[in-house]
């Protein structure tokens, strides 16, 4: 079996449509082959986080794909406090130690009715960096008690980076989604993975499953 794990910070909440904005992948990466990647969920949200860490793992799964979920690889105590580059450096040793070798993370990056907070990610769109720099600037969504308040379209990103041993730790991939209209969670978690994994087979970072 190939093994492939995909660690995907994701925030997450639910909706009734989503649109691919963006499909970027990295002109110098030609054929990206993960062997063991982690699914994180960056979210408030416990109920949202684990239906969207599982179900993208089952879908890993049919393609003869292991999968993580973070709820699986990281202590409870990981998201009750803001983390350091040096702390986020120590956790990607020890993944890159237990044979990780990429990052999957997904995020709500803002909404079409907080123009203040979009101007301040807007900065942002065109961040080619690592991973550690991408968690730093947003983990205080976690702690941000009025992070969803007021959003009618959230604008997501998935992003998938490699944290190979002797390689440039790089984004390979981002994909960003607008979430339009949240009504129901079961059902923006299903449509937003079958757009990420659609997105991902097209540009031959997974492969479609099998019949």
């Amino acid at each position: 079996m190939k093994k492939l794990s995909i660690l995907l910070l994701v925030l997450f909440v639910s909706c009734s449509s989503t649109s691919l904005v963006e499909n970027w992948k990295n002109p110098d990466i030609v054929l990206f082959d993960a062997q063991k990647v982690l699914i994180v969920g960056m979210t408030q949200n416990e109920n949202a986080r684990e239906r969207f860490e599982t179900k993208l793992q089952k879908e890993f799964d049919k393609r003869n794909v292991e999968a993580m979920r973070s709820l699986d690889v990281f202590d409870v105590s990981f998201t009750d406090s803001k983390k350091t580059e040096k702390e986020l450096d120590d956790v990607e040793q020890s993944l890159l130690d237990k044979d990780f070798d990429a990052i999957l993370f997904t995020k709500v990056t803002g909404s079409e009715n907080r123009e203040s907070f979009l101007r301040t990610l807007a900065k942002l769109d065109n961040y080619k960096g690592r991973f550690n720099d991408d968690y730093l600037r947003n983990q205080d969504i976690y702690y941000d008690d009025d992070y969803y308040e007021k959003f009618d379209v959230y604008h997501a990103e998935t992003t998938l980076y490699c944290i190979c041993e002797g390689k440039d730790r790089s984004m390979i991939w981002r994909g960003s989604i607008d979430v339009t209209d949240p009504t129901n969670i079961e059902k923006t978690v299903d449509d937003y993975i079958k757009l990420i994994v659609l997105a991902m087979e097209e540009q031959d970072l997974i492969f479609r499953k099998e019949k």
